[in-house]
């Protein structure tokens, strides 16, 4: 029988705040039983699995950080809304890396469809519609800002910039700023690069 304020919602909370806390590899049904003092049978009439929970944790926080994205760059553009965007997947990452690593969970392209999911890419497109990018390198843009905001985010958590004098803030700030330059100076559609003599 389950027990009762149990839901599927209030265990996929309750999964992300364990994540947060001990990683979300870490998580699973019987870890999450323990901390509800149930047994772990009883969790099964809310999630089907510990991977069940997790996709269940990754789209909500998929949510979570689509909806603080989304208030970040609201009213803003250029280089500030584009370092509004990455500031708040830092931010997100910081005070809730394992929610963090649950977003980046790979689901079923019919999952995915329904989550959060397209509303990061379509926020991405609307930012790099100010730098107007046609396709498809609007398209490479999308790829190589996940990629650099990621890879620094994945970097600083792991300690990777915690042994050289220059802070890691200095550094973020000059990525934006040349990502941003880079996007603005992008070549227009049918332009030669300049040749050398």
């Amino acid at each position: 029988m389950a027990r009762a304020g149990l839901t599927p919602e209030v265990l996929a909370r309750a999964g992300a705040e364990l994540a947060d806390e001990v990683g979300f590899e870490q998580v699973t049904v019987t870890e999450l039983a323990r901390r509800f003092d149930v047994k772990v049978a009883s969790l099964y009439s809310h999630v089907r699995s510990s991977h069940d929970l997790k996709v269940r944790i990754a789209l909500l926080a998929l949510a979570e950080l689509a909806d603080r994205a989304t208030d970040a760059v609201a009213g803003r553009a250029g280089r500030d809304a584009l370092a509004a965007f990455a500031e708040a997947y830092r931010g997100y990452a910081r005070e809730h890396p394992g929610r963090y690593a649950a977003a980046r969970l790979r689901l079923d392209p019919e999952t995915a469809a329904a989550s959060a999911a397209p509303r990061h890419s379509r926020l991405t497109r609307a930012i790099l519609r100010g730098y107007h990018l046609p396709e498809p390198a609007q398209t490479h843009a999308v790829r190589l800002l996940g990629g650099v905001f990621h890879g620094y985010i994945d970097l600083e958590a792991a300690g990777g910039f915690a042994h050289t004098p220059v802070p890691a803030q200095e550094s973020w700030d000059w990525i934006v700023d040349s990502l941003d330059t880079l996007l603005r100076t992008h070549p227009a559609p049918g332009s030669q690069p300049l040749q050398e003599p």
